[in-house]
């Protein structure tokens, strides 16, 4: 009954369609019985008359019935689309875009780790379900005893944050999920996830085909797929020749060492890729590196076996996006440009087309606390790159969320879809059902962030006008409120004895000119 009821309301936007076929089944069935009760002969002035009433009546019901399933498809993808935080008019394509079509969206390869990665799968799952997010798994180094040894899953953490990031609902339960800790005495301080992935791992036959069973398992938004299988320490060698060769390490000791990283390598260096990732390059229409630790997450990715060469040979769009911040012992003073060549050095040139890079206007107060830690805003000097046919972007991609400075979710992935469709349109694709699809989508995401932004600066503009108004009335003095109407008929008496002298001014000159 509920349900029914529902038709009615206003928001519903239901009623005016019922009336229409109310109103078309009043037409038609008096047409048609003007046709059954009519006992003389009908003259040619009057069956135009019936026909008429009835085709109208006919239009006005199939009218009403098309719109009120097109108005149900509305209400059903409005309650299911995530975008949608009040109960105003949103194109109602982009809508149906992600519930309908949403699996034919471009593929698009990540490679990277911790929060950048999160971030960008966060941006990109409102565009594809097509994602494959890569991520390293390595051993850290750490000597777990026997007790402990389930906690040798930490090592997972990007692949449980990408699995998060890649939720289809809520990404925060089932973050909150993958991190909870029990509080049991037998448990105690063990989450999980660790638990978790012990069971799929004893199921399984590999811990990289745990995961590729873990993204069917939580029914994601893509998948996140390890970029081996092979067991691998991800080592450092310093300028000094000072060799680490545990992950964990590696910044602490460059900061002790007062040195900087010459190198990463892995070890073993014959790690192969997964095929399910060379397939995945190979197929892709983007291709994402970073955000992420350039040294620990990004390069070690490109340096297993068979990656750097598949992306290179991969006609997809190369986008990397640098970081914003620097990361303290290991790119210290590092500029955009020392970002890239970085990568070029370990894995040669072509892996790069695009660079999006931040503007760097970050709120001062957030920067400050970033530099007690020793971190600070990469500079944006991109004159000394390497790779001179890297097309570089700028954009105000940073943003603040939870006190930290992240990269803009949404930026990056428009950037990234913007890219492809204008590659697409090059090649005389416009009629291209995946070019039309993208395109589509992206002129109505500009036209809600639009709408958003204007929102907020009325809001604002509210809210200041409501301090100022609070701000008077409590500032306003015992005499002004005692005496504010005698205050303000000598205000009116002032103001016209000033418009009195200068209409007298006015009819001197006009005198004086005659």
């Amino acid at each position: 009954m509920k349900s029914i009821l529902y038709w009615f309301k206003d928001s519903s936007k239901m009623k005016r369609w019922i009336m229409l076929i109310l109103v078309g089944v009043v037409f038609a069935s008096y047409g048609m019985a003007s046709l059954i009760v009519s006992n003389d002969s009908i003259s040619f002035a009057q069956a135009i008359k019936i026909i008429i009433y009835f085709v109208i009546g006919f239009t006005c019901v199939v009218m009403g019935l098309i719109f009120i399933n097109k108005r149900t498809m509305e209400l059903f993808v409005e309650a299911t689309d995530d975008r949608i935080d009040s109960e105003k008019k949103v194109n109602v394509n982009s809508l149906i875009f992600n519930k309908k079509i949403y699996n034919k969206g471009p593929k698009i390869v990540v490679i990277g780790g911790g929060s950048g990665l999160n971030t960008t799968l966060e941006g990109l799952k409102k565009h594809t379900s097509n994602i494959t997010a890569v991520v390293t798994i390595s051993d850290y180094g750490d000597n777990f005893g026997k007790d402990n040894q389930t906690m040798f899953y930490s090592q997972l953490e990007d692949i449980k944050n990408g699995i998060a990031s890649l939720a289809v609902s809520d990404e925060s339960k089932m973050n909150e999920l993958l991190n909870y800790r029990f509080s049991d005495d037998n448990l105690k301080g063990i989450a999980f996830s660790d638990l978790y992935f012990s069971a799929m791992n004893e199921l399984s036959t590999n811990t990289a085909d745990a995961i590729k069973n873990s993204n069917e398992i939580f029914k994601i938004c893509g998948k996140v797929l390890p970029v081996t299988k092979d067991k691998m320490k991800i080592c450092a060698e310093l300028e000094n020749g000072y060799l680490i060769e545990e992950k964990s390490k590696i910044a602490e000791t460059v900061y002790d060492k007062l040195t900087k990283v010459e190198r990463v390598y892995l070890n073993p260096g014959n790690c192969k890729a997964l095929p399910e990732v060379l397939e995945a390059i190979k197929e892709a229409d983007g291709i994402i590196i970073g955000p992420g630790s350039l040294y620990t997450n990004v390069i070690p990715n490109l340096l297993v076996n068979g990656i750097a060469r598949a992306i290179k040979e991969s006609k997809a769009v190369k986008l990397y996006v640098c970081n914003i911040m620097t990361e303290p012992g290991l790119t210290d003073n590092y500029t955009v440009a020392d970002h890239i060549n970085a990568i070029i050095d370990h894995c040669g040139e072509g892996l790069i087309d695009y660079c999006l890079y931040d503007t760097g206007e970050v709120v001062p107060e957030f920067i400050k606390r970033y530099n007690l830690d020793g971190s600070e805003l990469v500079e944006q000097k991109i004159e000394n790159v390497k790779d001179k046919k890297i097309k570089f972007i700028k954009e105000n991609i940073s943003i603040i969320k939870d006190d930290f400075i992240r990269h803009n979710s949404m930026i990056i992935a428009d950037t990234l879809i913007k890219i492809i469709c204008d590659d697409l349109k090059f090649q005389d694709k416009q009629d291209d059902i995946e070019y039309i699809m993208m395109n589509s989508k992206l002129k109505a995401d500009k036209q809600i962030k639009k709408e958003k932004i204007l929102q907020e600066k009325y809001n604002k503009k509210i809210q200041k006008s409501d301090r100022l108004q609070q701000k008077i009335k409590k500032n306003k003095s015992k005499f002004a409120s005692k005496y504010s109407d005698r205050i303000q008929s000598i205000k009116a008496s002032d103001e016209k004895s000033i418009k009195k002298k200068k209409e007298s001014l006015k009819r001197k000159e006009n005198n004086h000119k005659k």
